[in-house]
């Protein structure tokens, strides 16, 4: 099978060749893989790797976003970030929060907010096709991400606080944002002519221990959204996949009535996420993307223990298909070459 043929064949819950397989890295752990296969391309170390989807994009071409000489820029969004450093690497940080000094709807309307004529789709089926044999995805989990994208924007505090209290200010800077990402989503899609396999969404619904917030709110406020995106992938002719960390387990059924093809990414550790059981309950209405532990497995077990896990998932998750082997998140900087390499040779030896 080509990686394309072997994507869509587990997304029709039905057994490829083997289990196809993806790729989520921070950007230290992309220069260890690229020094470690000795090329400068990261495409060269995702065919080594195995893996079987590539992501396309629409690059932006809009006005020029702000640079401080302290290290501060401004993204299209209008957030001011830093790249900040910790004890492995560094991380982009909201460190400016401009949305949370709106008073008024009017305020919110008069924003500078992105717009989609903003983004270049004049490649998007070049793109595609140079990624024919593989399975094309275009998105991120940034794409349409309504709680963490506005909180980087508005303060996380305050962004909790909007929804707790379904603040006019809050829900109107999530809409324009959702407004925002729908348009380029579909425009992407438009502009790729039927060459996209999956689209990508994302939305940060769970903690480690449960949902952000309760099932009734997250209804009210997030399935509309979902279920327009959905519907937007589906029409192309695109799976839709979300991404969503933490513990989800109680809107699932949710998620599938929305239309969600895929969920990605599973991280096993959150409570009530273990994948054999979420296999066991929902696998015929839904596909799996992740599973193998970013938190525990790949960066601190040995890598016979990750390839264990690797067949583990693939005799429980991945029977009848339905499953996308992945890290359950980006792979972290402390995380041994060796263990990465065992993940995806253990996948090409299934």
């Amino acid at each position: 099978m080509t990686p394309k043929e072997r994507v869509i064949t587990a997304l029709d819950h039905k057994n490829p060749d083997r289990c196809p397989c993806d790729y989520l890295g921070t950007p230290e752990i992309d220069e260890k893989l690229k020094n470690f296969f000795k090329t400068g391309d990261m495409n060269v170390v995702l065919e080594k790797l195995g893996v079987d989807l590539r992501v396309v994009d629409a690059p932006y071409i809009g006005p020029a976003l702000r640079t401080w000489d302290d290290g501060r820029f401004e993204n299209y969004w209008g957030s001011i970030r830093k790249m900040i450093k910790n004890e492995l690497g560094v991380y982009n940080e909201a460190v400016e929060f401009p949305y949370a000094a709106f008073k008024t709807i009017e305020d919110v309307a008069n924003f500078r907010w992105p717009q989609p004529q903003w983004f270049d789709y004049d490649n998007m089926v070049a793109e595609c096709t140079k990624y024919s044999g593989y399975a094309v995805v275009f998105g991120a989990p940034a794409n349409m991400d309504l709680i963490n994208g506005t909180s980087y924007g508005r303060g996380v505090e305050q962004l909790i606080y909007d929804i707790a209290l379904e603040d006019p200010i809050g829900l109107a800077c999530m809409s324009k944002r959702f407004e925002c990402c729908r348009a380029i989503s579909e425009n992407a899609l438009r502009a790729a002519n039927g060459k996209v396999d999956i689209l990508w969404i994302g939305d940060d619904y769970g903690t480690q221990n449960g949902l952000l917030i309760s099932p009734q709110a997250w209804k009210k406020l997030f399935f509309p959204p979902l279920k327009q995106m959905c519907e937007l992938g589906h029409r192309y002719g695109a799976k839709v996949m979300l991404h969503s960390c933490g513990s989800t387990r109680s809107i699932w059924p949710e998620l599938i009535k929305a239309g969600v093809d895929i969920y990605q990414t599973v991280q096993p550790e959150a409570f009530n996420m273990n994948p054999a059981e979420l296999k066991k309950d929902f696998g015929d209405n839904i596909c799996f993307h992740g599973t193998i532990s970013i938190q525990k497995t790949l960066p601190f077990g040995t890598p016979e223990d990750v390839a264990r896990q690797v067949r583990r998932r693939i005799d429980t998750v991945g029977v009848n298909g339905g499953l996308i082997m992945a890290p359950s998140h980006n792979i972290q900087p402390d995380t041994p070459i060796e263990n990465i390499l065992a993940l995806y040779e253990e996948v090409a030896r299934t």
